[in-house]
Parts: C-alpha cells; structure tokens; sequence
C-alpha cells in the first residue's frame, strides 16, 4: 500500500530562493506529523504543496498514490487540511459559528449542524456547554487551534 502523503524529492524555490531541496518523506494514514523549525524554514510550503496551494520546483508530491498535479484542486482540499498556529477562525463569530459555518454554507439542518458542533467540542475536549458561545478572543492560544481542527 502506499503512503498516505509522499513527497519524492521534492524542491521549492520561491523569489529564487530555495525554501525545500530535495525533501523525501512519507506519511502513513493514521500517523501524526508535527513539522518543526525556524521561522522561514519551509514547514507552511511543505503544506501547502499537499494541498495544491503551491507546485514544487522540482520533485513529486503525492496525495494517496496519485500526484496532487492530477487532483481536481477542490476535491484534493477537502480531503487534506491544516491548522496554522492562529487556528483561522473568524473573530465577529462564536466558537460554534465558527464551526458550523461549512455545514451551514453546505446547506445542513441547523439540527444536525449542532449536533456536529457538540460532537467535534467533545473530540477536543472541549465541553459544548462552556465553549459553544464564546468568541475567539476569549479562548486560549491552544483553545483556538483545537476549534480549528
């Protein structure tokens, strides 16, 4: 079986300057990877080359065995996501506003997409009853990323 995420020596200059070179890597399905470094040393252009946000210079990315150059781009981001160090929410919105804003732009029945949003609390330990209606702003650094999961 192939990895879940490869990357087959894979460089990326931005600017003209090289930000990867020729980076090799696989990751399983169900593996947890955690990219660590300097700011500028690449780990966010390692993302988003998973999800064809950018094209490597060189190399292959492959997202389930198939090069993410042959991915419908939309299709492949639905499948592959990340949090960045802030989580990405909108500050005017509450937690579960935050949360239930996909579902809600998808079309789900307001019933369903707060059960969704109470399930999701509780995958990350946050207990529905003390988070659902607080803002961004009222949450810690590692309360924000988890709402963005």
């Amino acid at each position: 079986m192939s990895a879940l995420i490869s990357f087959q020596q894979v460089t990326v200059n931005l600017g003209g300057r090289p930000v990867l070179c020729d980076v090799n890597l696989e990751v399983e399905a169900g593996e947890t990877v955690v990219l660590l470094g300097r700011s500028g040393s690449g780990k966010t252009t390692a993302l988003k080359l998973v999800n064809r946000l950018l094209l490597p210079t060189a190399g292959q990315v492959m997202v389930e065995g198939t090069p993410t150059t042959a991915w419908d781009p939309i299709r492949l981001r639905r499948r592959a996501g990340y949090v960045m160090q802030e989580g990405g929410l909108f500050p005017h919105l509450t937690v579960a506003q935050n949360i239930g804003l996909v579902p809600r732009l998808l079309g789900w029945a307001p019933a369903d997409i707060r059960k969704r949003v109470d399930a999701l609390l509780a995958q990350v330990e946050l207990p529905p009853d003390k988070f659902l209606e607080r803002y961004p702003r009222h949450l810690s650094g590692g309360q924000r990323q988890r709402v963005g999961i």
